[in-house]
């Protein structure tokens, strides 16, 4: 069997991948703060298994009893392969780093950064001796290498994932079986999180005119193109390990 460990499900690119996981070959296990009833609904339809797990990222010191729900989803002696797709993610705050609440801040970085750390140690830790096809896929982001006004804790918390990326990398070098890793940048994405950017104050993010243009101009890519993407890195033989990309080098 196939497993799928999937984060932010619940809506925008997380529910496009997720349903694109619905078939008999796959187990879709979904972590989101909220059920999706429209993946619940269809993979009834379709016959497929999915697991959903209610969990805030944010709660990163509960991420070890995550990963105990996780796994007791998953038959170890009956796997063919299994992947983690760390795509859970938020903007805010989008505003410059000295009007921000230090609680927001925090909360970008837990999402961003830190449970998707955690979440790979446990994925590595418990996945080490299996001589399987084993797939992390990090959804970064442009934002990790150009300084964006109002994005502090955002573009920082990219840059961290894609050197984690990197590091793991040179790490699953040294194992007997070694997973594969990829940090994967979507683009500009027509999803609720560039409506939540498009709703800033141009006070807040001087460059808000621009994506207002993006959405005018009809450039933001679906949630269902991106998502094809995504689901293509977890069976392509293109894949560099650690590498870094974006999706017009798919």
């Amino acid at each position: 069997m196939n497993y799928v460990i999937l984060t932010g499900a619940s809506r925008g690119l997380g529910e496009a991948i997720a349903h694109k996981l619905l078939h008999e070959k796959m187990v879709l296990i979904s972590v989101s703060r909220k059920p999706n009833e429209h993946i619940i609904q269809e993979a009834k339809k379709k016959g497929a298994i999915v697991h959903t797990i209610l969990f805030d990222l944010q709660s990163i010191h509960d991420i070890h009893s995550l990963a105990e729900q996780i796994f007791s989803h998953i038959d170890l002696s009956r796997v063919d392969s299994i992947s983690l797709i760390n795509n859970a993610g938020i903007v805010a705050p989008t505003k410059p780093i000295a009007r921000a609440e230090h609680e927001d801040i925090i909360e970008n970085v837990h999402i961003n950064l830190l449970a998707p750390m955690l979440l790979t140690s446990e994925f590595l830790k418990r996945t080490k001796d299996l001589a399987i096809e084993k797939r992390i896929i990090n959804i970064s982001s442009g934002a990790g290498k150009n300084p964006i006004f109002g994005w502090g804790a955002y573009c920082t918390s990219k840059a961290g994932v894609d050197m984690f990326t990197r590091c793991i990398a040179v790490e699953e070098e040294q194992n007997e079986h070694p997973a594969k890793i990829i940090s994967f940048a979507p683009g500009v994405v027509d999803t609720d999180m560039q409506a939540e950017i498009r709703s800033s104050s141009k006070e807040d993010f001087v460059d808000v005119e621009r994506f207002l243009a993006l959405k005018e101009e009809g450039q933001l890519l679906s949630p269902d193109y991106v998502a094809d993407a995504v689901i293509d890195l977890l069976t392509t033989k293109q894949f560099e390990q650690g590498g870094i990309v974006r999706i017009n080098q798919k």
